[in-house]
């Protein structure tokens, strides 16, 4: 029997900065032996469909949905059973079973096995389900599936899964609630010294879980003396002993969502405990002193923001000399609070909007309050413009407590910030999937097709004007 994972593209342009996905060297590993196994990215490499196989698994998120259904599509033409798992399929099953054989809802594992024994007797179910909460204690990826391809030079390690919080906008908690899980300790810790690396990114949706747990982390990061870089809440800026393990310990980047600095947008998406114990520039100050360079991350589209929001969220990131940002329009992920809300106020354009072939990464797919649609597309760009510009990357490089910190640090900030600034153009105004490529089994696109709620779903154009990791 023979697997072959596929990690979808979003588009027909090929990434300059392809991550492994971590997802298959897991799925990989809980693969008995005697199973052969291959990945294909369609990312940077063509798939190649006629290639003699058994299964197809894919991961989907909903931005890379369209782009999963079009290769399901070429792969059930020749009869070949295709799976489905990630956050996407998860919350929308019946979606994707117009378009897959089966569908893995949840964590793979505890249920990948059984998939496995199901394919190789040709009786797949529709339907797999995670029953619970797997431990994580036993997992441990298999990153041979990865040999010969080109990633990024920096490996992805996860430590926890899960998210405190429970942010509006966010398919994390939708996903996994507030449920935490982290592994022992020591494996990770085996896991990186395995790999050899210098620099890895850890994964975790929140690095920052509770104190007794990020401790016992990032003290057993400290005698590696390795960099690391994670998404991490700012509401660790308040604790003074975490802060200066993240010194020690190597950390050299964080991701943090900022996501507005009007208090009543953060109340209303449910994220005002990012200003709660202290304000940002106290919070960032920290950052800076512990030598931690901040990718900084702003939504629009929420009810408090207007045209002037970008500027002023612009100005914000371009003063404190972040390292990286990215001012994301307000986009309603299925699955999400933020999604049923906006669904129920009638505001969406063009739902699903994964789906239509008129959208362009980039554009906006909900009516917001204080802009039009054309607004927030054009100021989400207009900003990501301005800080990717190269007078900003020369001008933030001088931040000599956490960009200029070290020879290394500065030539990361450089690396990135050059990626950064030729894929913000790359990605804008470009279809999802592949432009006339049909959605169903037979290669046309159906006039109409059926949502997980019953609804009719058209292929239509957004009421927008035209102008989004």
């Amino acid at each position: 029997m023979k697997v072959t994972f596929i990690r979808p593209n979003i588009g027909d342009r090929r990434a300059s900065d392809a991550m492994t996905p971590l997802v298959f060297a897991y799925l990989s590993s809980m693969t008995p032996a005697h199973i052969e196994r291959v990945l294909y990215d369609d990312r940077f490499e063509t798939i190649p469909f006629d290639e003699p196989t058994d299964l197809v698994a894919m991961t989907v998120e909903t931005y890379t949905a369209r782009r999963a259904y079009q290769l399901a599509a070429e792969y059930r033409k020749r009869g070949v059973p295709v799976v489905l798992g990630g956050y996407h399929p998860s919350f929308m099953p019946e979606e994707g079973l117009q378009f897959a054989d089966a569908i893995a809802i949840g964590d793979a594992e505890g249920i990948w096995s059984e998939i496995l024994d199901d394919a190789r007797v040709g009786r797949l179910k529709p339907i797999y389900r995670q029953p619970g909460l797997t431990p994580l204690e036993t997992i441990a990826p298999d990153r041979s599936i990865y040999g010969g391809k080109r990633y990024a030079p920096i490996p992805l390690v996860q430590y926890a899964r899960g998210c405190k919080y429970a942010c509006e906008f966010c398919s994390i908690s939708a996903f996994y609630g507030r449920n935490l899980r982290q592994r022992s300790v020591p494996e990770v810790i085996r896991e990186i010294e395995a790999l050899d690396r210098n620099h890895v990114f850890i994964v975790d949706d929140n690095i920052f879980v509770d104190e007794a747990r990020a401790t016992e982390f990032f003290e057993a990061l400290v005698p590696l003396k390795i960099r690391w870089s994670s998404q991490i809440s700012i509401d660790v800026a308040g604790n003074p002993k975490l802060m200066d393990l993240l010194r020690r310990s190597g950390c050299i980047s964080v991701v943090i969502g900022f996501e507005s600095l009007d208090t009543g947008n953060l109340r209303q998406m449910k994220k005002g405990w990012n200003v709660r114990h202290q304000d940002y520039d106290t919070s960032i100050a920290r950052f800076k002193d512990a030598g931690v360079m901040i990718y900084g991350t702003f939504v629009h589209g929420y009810d408090r923001d207007t045209p002037d929001s970008f500027k002023i969220n612009l100005e914000f990131a371009l003063r404190h000399k972040f390292y990286l940002a990215n001012f994301n329009a307000l986009t309603p992920m299925p699955g999400t609070k933020l999604y049923h809300r906006l669904r129920r106020e009638g505001r969406l354009l063009n739902d699903p909007w994964w789906l239509d072939s008129t959208y362009r990464y980039g554009g906006a797919v909900f009516r917001p309050v204080g802009m039009t649609p054309a607004e927030l597309e054009a100021g989400c760009y207009w900003a990501r413009s301005q800080f990717n510009s190269a007078r900003s990357i020369v001008s933030r490089a001088f931040d000599l407590p956490a960009n200029m910190r070290s020879p290394y640090a500065l030539g990361v900030y450089l690396a990135t910030n050059l990626v950064s600034r030729t894929e913000i153009h790359r990605k804008q105004g470009s279809p999802l999937g592949i432009p006339g490529v049909g959605l169903d089994p037979r290669g046309s696109v159906p006039d109409q097709m059926t949502d997980t709620n019953g609804w009719a779903i058209t292929n239509h154009a957004a009421d927008a004007s035209p102008i989004h990791g």
